[in-house]
């Protein structure tokens, strides 16, 4: 592959990430309005963006399937077109909310594929050292969507404009890699990966550990970050601007801390590095939950942001990294693995705010987050990381 074509491949993995992301994000910006919007409990608007979750999950399952048969390319291009009729769908057809949960899971199938592909694209054209640079710089793109559009749903929001011209705005993010794809040349990495499937896989313990990693530490970020301005919100008593405002202040970090564990994973070890952010990240949430002041809670979240930043992508890249060729089955059940997690939240959120106690949510987030501190931990005896990647 010539230089501008990874360069290419690798800005359509930036901009797959930045479309997933917006997508979780938003949700937790606009789930109370939308509750409003189709006078129905918070939680029951919860149990419905569920959907969203379980398509991202049903996407990964399907392409764990039709991997060796379909072209990277060509998912790309269906799911482009999957886009626009799901837009269709939402214009002509928003005031049903069964129409809306059909609209938020074949976008969350679209953003699915997009994790998947996005993930596939880094893990195969880069190696060792460099896979885990451009995994974090990758899933950086995932927090620079989380400070964008919380900022402008929270507009929206304010100037009381309807919310589907936000996942609009968000579609336009597709139409953008559409035609990235159009002219990029896929050939070379589809020939790379087939030859990969040639080698054998076996299951062993540190894939085991590394997917139940990824399953609790989802579980963990999103019921924290999709309660986070509803917690606020109702604890704190702001408007809708600054409610969306303490999102944005943790995507903006998360998406600093990416850059820079990017080059501190080329000076320490992964391992060393998940087992350190794991701990504070567990600390400055409890931290967090002490707190009813809102300027102290924006300064918390400034370390909250920072030090969970690069956790999902260093259990990806740790997964990517425990054979001497990435495998992208345990790569993609490890992605499957996470979104399992992001399924499960929605629903148990659904049990927790029956009794409208949004402060149980975020403590049940924070119990999940020591769950993945002393999980990493354990991982320290199994990887393989060291042995196929110096």
């Amino acid at each position: 592959m010539i230089n501008l074509n990874i360069k290419k491949l690798t800005i359509i993995s930036f901009l797959l990430y930045s479309f997933t992301g917006a997508l979780a994000v938003i949700t937790g910006n606009i789930i109370g309005n939308l509750s409003i919007y189709f006078k129905v409990s918070l939680s029951n608007m919860s149990l419905h963006f569920a959907f969203l979750n379980l398509g991202i999950l049903v996407a990964m399952i399907v392409n764990t399937y039709i991997k060796k048969n379909v072209f990277i390319k060509n998912k790309i291009i269906f799911s482009f077109f999957l886009v626009i009729i799901s837009m269709i769908i939402l214009f002509f057809n928003n005031k049903i909310i069964e129409i809306f949960s059909l609209f938020i899971f074949l976008m969350g199938f679209v953003g699915g594929l997009s994790l998947s592909i996005g993930t596939f694209l880094i893990a195969n054209i880069y190696e060792g050292k460099q896979r885990g640079f451009y995994m974090l710089i990758t899933d950086s793109f995932f927090s620079v969507s989380g400070i964008i559009f919380p900022m402008i749903s929270g507009f929206l929001i304010f100037k009381k404009i309807d919310f589907f011209w936000i996942y609009l705005l968000v579609s336009l993010v597709y139409f953008i890699i559409f035609c990235l794809t159009l002219i990029t040349d896929f050939n070379n990495l589809e020939s790379k990966i087939k030859n990969n499937y040639k080698e054998k896989e076996s299951l062993k313990l540190e894939n085991i550990l590394l997917f139940l990693l990824s399953l609790f530490y989802i579980s963990a970020q999103s019921m924290f970050i999709s309660w986070i301005p509803t917690y606020v919100k109702n604890f704190i008593k702001i408007d809708s601007l600054n409610e969306n405002k303490i999102a944005s202040i943790f995507w903006f970090f998360y998406m600093l801390g990416m850059w820079f564990f990017s080059y501190i994973n080329k000076i320490l070890d992964l391992q060393k590095i998940l087992i350190f952010l794991t701990g504070m990240s567990s600390l400055f949430i409890f931290i967090f939950l002490q707190c009813n002041n809102f300027n102290l809670l924006s300064f918390i979240m400034i370390f909250i942001g920072f030090f969970s930043s690069a956790i999902y992508t260093i259990i990806i890249t740790l997964s990517a990294m425990q054979t001497k060729i990435p495998s992208i089955k345990f790569v993609n059940l490890t992605l499957i693995s996470g979104t399992t997690g992001s399924f499960i939240t929605f629903n148990a959120s659904n049990f927790l705010l029956s009794s409208n106690n949004t402060y149980l949510t975020l403590y049940t987030s924070n119990i999940l987050y020591l769950i993945v501190f002393f999980m990493s931990i354990l991982l320290t005896f199994f990887t393989k990381h060291n042995k196929y990647n110096k």
